[in-house]
């Protein structure tokens, strides 16, 4: 089994991640649900109003899964937080250890940056996903709902 090794994403991975967020949104059955391109994942995560991050994970020099991150703020705990928006390993990749280097990869950050919280979602009917969070140590948090504003309901509202 070869070391996976993970790296800070760079605009020239654009394809390489939108690749990655296609095979997870077929994973996930919501793969008519993507709706950026290349040049949006560019500007996303790489442009100058870049407020989020990615990591490329690696295997032999070949890539194998990705991770999205961004920043959140606790009002209770006074510090900022880590949200993990995507962590996919390909397929047949999976059991390699590279989806808990990067959750590791990622702790640490938190940890090093003082931040009170590291936290995802993940969807209810996931058992491999729930079951690997679950043995990394982390916990569901069932009193929360999450609700969602978007595409058109987002700007009627908007607009008053």
């Amino acid at each position: 089994m070869a070391a996976v090794t993970i790296r800070v994403a760079t605009a020239e991975d654009a394809g390489l991640i939108l690749r990655f967020i296609r095979e997870l949104a077929l994973y996930e059955k919501a793969e008519s649900s993507v709706q950026t391109d290349e040049a949006g994942i560019r500007a996303s995560l790489f442009g100058p109003a870049a407020k989020a991050h990615a990591l490329i994970c690696e295997a032999d020099g070949v890539a194998i899964g990705y991770a999205v991150y961004f920043y959140n703020y606790s009002t209770w705990l006074g510090r900022n937080g880590i949200y993990l928006e995507d962590l996919y390993v390909s397929p047949e990749r999976r059991g390699s250890g590279a989806g808990k280097a990067l959750l590791q990869h990622i702790a640490r950050i938190a940890v090093a940056e003082n931040c009170g919280r590291f936290e995802w979602s993940v969807l209810d009917w996931n058992a491999p996903a729930i079951q690997f969070y679950e043995a990394a140590g982390a916990k569901p948090q069932s009193e929360w709902t999450v609700y969602r504003m978007e595409g058109e309901a987002l700007r009627t509202f908007a607009e008053g």
